[in-house]
């Protein structure tokens, strides 16, 4: 676990504030939580940084305490709140997001008005964290040649055999955390986050399963939840094996949009129709998958991490030249490319180490979250629905499921969530998002009792900042002055 925040005293750094932690309606025993003072210190030239302490297990206070680690960036005009941010994963780090690329997640009129507030949820990064394999097993585990061939019994014993090795090293290295790794501890974790900054009521901006957090916090404190914005939204209701059918045909959708743009252009490795694009990159996939390309460093690349790349390109228009490239070089028989792109989504650094632990609380959030489905009538449908919807992806697709052999049972439920009482929870839907599809957006703003929803239209995942100033207006208006943008505003 790291710990703590790595400080340095600069002569710019902003003036530490701390406001009084708001109590109200907190019981007795979780008064020492949240009645907690922050003690904030400098990290770099524009941000300060602190710890606050929260219970493991909310509904067991015996079972001891873990941390959390938050990043500020303090308003640089007229102080209305603070703002969390939440950008997704599960288990990518809010405190980077905001101290990496705080223009990235907020917009200037945001930063103006707000304390823009990064967090690590439980389990990520620099707070209490989800530790399972070092850099070289987890190698292994992400590009390791699987030598039985796909689909037969062989193929499905050895990847269970790999995931439960994950999962028992997690289990062994992370301090007794993964039953507490849960979507609803961390919503409660966050309304500790705003009870000890002082806030009454919660603003919220939180992108793809950030949705979810958003959600959940909404059904649990709705009279908290008065101006949250949930960008590439997530169907609490939707089972996981629907999600996977669902992200797949999202996919297969993405792949189309690049092919068309890409046969359009001039350095496309592929020529002719998209219906003849696709047909070449479906030859290219079966050519990896029948034999792997050794890269530099000796890896393989199999179909596996080739496809794992072209979906890091799916989630923005902006990567899809490093695709172009990338596949242009494949088919010369040089995988770097494609190997770059499977690496950031995995958080590899080119010296062979990881970034962080993102992909690690992935797993242990989503196998405490989403209940185990064992229906082969269910898993044949949803086969049968992604052959003829993702023709593309339909081979490589499903696998052996790594919850399966998860050391806990999941406790999470998959349910609409209304949060009556809240405020307007502004949801926003990107029309041709592979990663939380359109559809999510639609649903989520439908189940809740005040959700309003914001359509971009465009490709990519998420909506906000993306360009759009539509978009960008409607979220800034409802955070910063609280007017709620028309319910199905289309922003072309």
């Amino acid at each position: 676990m790291l710990s703590g925040c790595l400080y340095s005293q600069i002569p710019d750094a902003p003036t530490s504030i701390t406001r009084e932690p708001d109590t109200t309606g907190v019981s007795a025993d979780l008064l020492p939580y949240y009645s907690q003072k922050i003690s904030w210190e400098a990290c770099g030239s524009r941000f300060d940084c602190a710890e606050i302490t929260a219970p493991r297990d909310w509904d067991d206070l015996d079972a001891g305490d873990l941390t959390l680690e938050i990043v500020r960036h303090q308003a640089s005009g007229e102080f209305q709140g603070s703002l969390l941010i939440n950008p997704g994963g599960p288990g990518s780090s809010g405190y980077d997001f905001v101290a990496d690329s705080l223009e990235y997640a907020v917009g200037a009129d945001l930063i103006e008005r707000f304390d823009v507030i990064g967090f690590d949820p439980r389990g990520v990064g620099r707070s209490s964290a989800v530790t399972c394999l070092d850099d070289e097993q987890m190698d292994e585990y992400n590009y390791g040649v699987v030598d039985a061939p796909r689909g037969t019994p062989e193929w499905e014993d050895e990847l269970t055999a790999r995931n439960k090795q994950y999962a028992d090293a997690c289990e062994a290295n992370s301090d007794g955390l993964l039953p507490h790794i849960t979507t609803v501890n961390s919503a409660r974790d966050m309304d500790l986050i705003r009870g000890v900054l002082g806030d009454k009521t919660l603003n919220y901006l939180g992108y793809s399963y950030g949705t979810f957090l958003g959600a959940t916090y909404a059904k649990l404190f709705p009279e908290r939840a008065q101006r949250l914005v949930l960008d590439g939204a997530i169907d609490p209701a939707v089972p996981g094996l629907d999600v996977g059918t669902t992200q797949a045909v999202g996919f297969e959708s993405a792949l189309r949009a690049y092919l068309s743009d890409c046969v359009a252009g001039a350095d496309c490795p592929f020529n002719g129709s998209v219906d003849e694009a696709t047909a070449d990159f479906q030859a290219l996939l079966a050519a990896v998958a029948r034999t792997p390309l050794e890269n530099g460093d000796g890896r393989m690349l199999t179909v596996d991490t080739m496809i794992t790349g072209v979906i890091t390109a799916m989630y923005s228009e902006q990567s899809w030249s490093y695709l172009t490239q990338g596949l242009t070089a494949a088919l010369q028989g040089d995988p770097s490319g494609m190997f770059a792109l499977a690496d950031s989504y995995n958080g590899r650094e080119p010296d062979g180490t990881y970034a962080d632990n993102s992909s690690q609380a992935f797993r242990a959030y989503n196998c405490m979250d989403y209940p185990v489905e064992d229906d082969p009538v269910a898993e044949d449908a949803a086969m049968a629905k992604i052959e003829k919807l993702a023709p593309t992806f339909a081979p490589y697709w499903q696998g052996p499921d790594p919850c399966e052999v998860w050391p806990y049972e999941p406790v999470g439920v998959r349910e609409l969530i209304t949060a009556a009482g809240s405020g307007p929870i502004v949801v926003v839907g990107t029309t041709n998002d592979p990663a939380t599809p359109y559809e999510w957006s639609e649903s989520l703003a439908e189940q809740l009792e005040n959700g309003v929803l914001v359509t971009r239209v465009g490709e990519g995942h998420t909506g906000y900042n993306k360009g759009s100033s539509c978009v960008d207006s409607a979220v800034e208006d409802f955070l910063i002055d609280g007017t709620v943008p028309d319910d199905g505003l289309r922003c072309e």
